[in-house]
C-alpha cells in the first residue's frame, strides 16, 4: 500500500487560499483541487463520519454533533465512542485489503474504542472537586504518557474556549510526527482545527483572520514537507465552509413561548426538561433537530418554525430522505437556517434564570452547540482580574465557577451547517495524485473511496 496522510484543515475553502496562505497556494497549484459537495448538516461529526465510512447519515447514524437520546430522555453532544458510528471505517476496509495496513487517527472525532491501531483524542479529567484537567485518551494506552512527556500537557484551553490559539493545532501536528516516527502507520488522519475559531469569531473577512491563515499555512507547510520527505502522499481536505452570519435564532425560546417546551427549576435557575416537553430543538450551528413527543403536534410545530425569519426550510418525514437524514436519531422535524443565520440553544426568557453552566465553557451540559463559548463576556470589567481570581481559587483547592462567558449570541460572526451558497464557500480536497481526481467536484461520501485509491493505486 502507498503511505497516505490526510490533513483535515477545518474551515478551509477555495476563497481562503490566497496571499495569506503562500505555501498552500503553491501546493494547490502543483496538484489538483476539487470542491466537496458537503453532507447536511455540514458539521464536524457528520462530515467526518461520512468521509471515513463513505456512507450517508441515514446509514452511519451521525446526524449531527449531538442529538436526543430518546431512551434516556437526554440531549448529549460530543460523545466519543466510535461504536456510535454505525458503519465500517476506511481503516477497516483497508485492513481487509492488506492485513499489514495500520492507521493512526489524530484527533478526528469518535476516536475512543475504535479499531484504528493508534489513536489520540482529547479526554479531560473531571475530579470530584469540580476541576477540569487537560488530558488525552490514546490507543495504545502508554502513548498517553509518552506524548505528554515529550510535548507537554495537551493545551485543552487553547483547543476550545475564549483562549483558543495555534498552540492546540501545533500540539496535534507535533503528536502526529511523534506517532509517525515511532509507528510509521500506513494511513495517518490529522485534525487541524485552527481556522474554526477565528471564522466563527470574525466571519470570513480575510483582513481580520490574516494572522490565523498565515499560522495554519505554516503548520501545513511543515507537515506536508515532513510527510512528503518520508515518501507519503498527502491529501488536504476540509469538512465545511463557514459563512458570515448576523442573525441568531432562538428556536427553543419560541417553542417555550408557545407552550411546547418545559423547564425544570433548580436553585432559582432553569434547566430544559426534554422528556417533559412537547417539542424542543437541539441546535447545532445552522441545523436543528426538532423533537416532537406527540405526533399530533407536528403540524403545529412545523407551521411555527416556518414562520420564523431566518429559517430556510423545515424537513419532515417525507423530506428527510432526500438529504439522507431519515434516521431514528433525527428529530421529527429538521430546521435549516439561511446562510446568514444560525440557531442558539437558549431556552430561558430571563438571563438571570439561565443555568449556571450557560456562562461557562461546558460542551457536555449544554443541550446544544454554543459558539459564544469563544467569547469572554464584554460586560465584565477587568475580565483578566476575574479569571485570575478564579484560577487562584482553583489552585487553593476551592470550588469555583468560571462564569466568564457571554450570553450575547450577536457576538458570533460565522457559522456553518447549511449547504454553502457557492462551491468557493464550501469544503475542498487537494492532492498531488492528479490522476485520481477526474472531476472538479466530488460528493462527501466519495472521500472514503478516494482515500482508499490513494492507498492502493500507484
Amino acid at each position: 500500500m502507498q503511505k497516505t496522510v490526510v490533513l483535515n484543515v477545518v474551515g478551509l475553502t477555495p476563497n481562503l487560499i490566497g496571499k495569506h496562505t503562500p505555501f498552500l497556494s503553491r501546493w494547490k497549484s502543483s496538484g489538483k483541487a476539487v470542491t466537496i459537495e458537503p453532507v447536511l448538516p455540514a458539521v464536524t461529526c457528520t462530515a467526518q463520519a461520512t468521509y471515513l465510512t463513505g456512507k450517508s447519515p441515514d446509514e452511519h447514524g451521525i446526524v449531527a454533533n449531538g442529538w436526543y437520546f430518546r431512551d434516556e430522555c437526554e440531549i448529549k453532544f460530543w460523545r466519543q465512542s466510535n461504536k456510535l458510528v454505525q458503519a465500517p471505517k476506511v481503516w477497516d476496509i483497508a485492513k481487509q485489503i492488506d492485513p499489514n495496513f495500520t492507521c493512526a487517527n489524530l484527533f478526528w472525532w469518535y476516536n475512543m474504542y475504535s479499531s484504528a491501531d493508534y489513536a489520540v483524542t482529547p479526554r479531560p479529567m473531571y475530579p470530584a472537586d469540580g476541576r477540569k484537567i487537560p488530558d488525552i485518551y490514546t490507543q495504545p494506552e502508554n502513548l498517553r504518557s509518552q506524548l505528554q512527556s515529550q510535548l507537554g500537557q495537551f493545551p485543552l484551553f487553547n483547543f476550545w474556549g475564549p483562549n483558543t490559539s495555534i498552540r492546540a493545532t501545533q500540539w496535534i501536528a507535533d503528536s502526529a510526527k511523534f506517532v509517525e516516527e515511532r509507528h510509521n502507520p500506513t494511513l495517518t488522519l490529522v485534525y487541524l482545527p485552527h481556522l474554526d475559531y477565528c471564522l466563527q469569531k470574525y466571519g470570513t473577512d480575510t483582513n481580520k483572520i490574516a494572522k490565523d491563515l498565515q499560522e495554519i499555512d505554516a503548520v501545513c507547510s511543515d507537515l506536508i514537507q515532513y510527510y512528503e520527505n518520508r515518501g507519503a502522499q498527502v491529501i488536504v481536505l476540509s469538512e465545511y465552509g463557514i459563512t458570515s452570519v448576523s442573525k441568531p435564532i432562538h428556536l427553543n425560546r419560541i417553542l417555550r413561548e408557545n407552550g411546547l417546551l418545559t423547564v425544570r427549576e433548580e436553585l432559582g435557575r432553569e434547566l430544559l426538561d426534554a422528556g417533559a416537553s412537547k417539542a424542543f430543538a437541539v441546535a447545532d450551528h445552522q441545523l436543528a433537530h426538532v423533537y416532537v413527543d406527540d405526533p399530533s403536534y407536528i403540524l403545529k410545530v412545523r407551521s411555527l418554525l416556518e414562520e420564523i425569519d431566518g429559517v430556510a426550510q423545515v424537513l419532515d418525514e417525507t423530506e428527510k430522505p432526500a438529504y439522507h437524514l431519515n434516521h431514528s436519531r433525527s428529530g421529527e422535524l429538521i430546521a435549516v437556517a439561511q446562510p446568514d443565520a444560525w440557531f442558539t440553544y437558549y431556552y430561558w426568557l430571563d438571563d438571570h434564570r439561565a443555568p449556571d453552566f450557560a456562562r461557562t465553557v461546558d460542551i457536555h451540559r449544554k443541550p446544544g452547540y454554543d459558539p459564544v463559548e469563544l467569547f469572554i463576556d464584554p460586560q465584565i470589567k477587568l475580565p483578566q482580574a476575574k479569571i485570575a481570581l478564579k484560577l487562584l481559587q482553583k489552585k487553593l483547592g476551592f470550588r469555583y465557577l468560571m462564569d466568564v462567558i457571554a450570553l450575547d449570541a450577536d457576538l458570533v460572526k460565522g457559522s456553518h451547517g447549511c449547504l454553502p451558497p457557492s462551491p468557493d464557500e464550501g469544503p475542498l480536497l487537494i492532492s498531488q495524485q492528479t490522476n485520481l481526481l477526474d472531476s472538479s467536484s466530488i460528493q462527501a461520501s466519495s472521500v472514503c473511496q478516494l482515500i482508499l485509491e490513494h492507498l492502493t493505486k500507484k
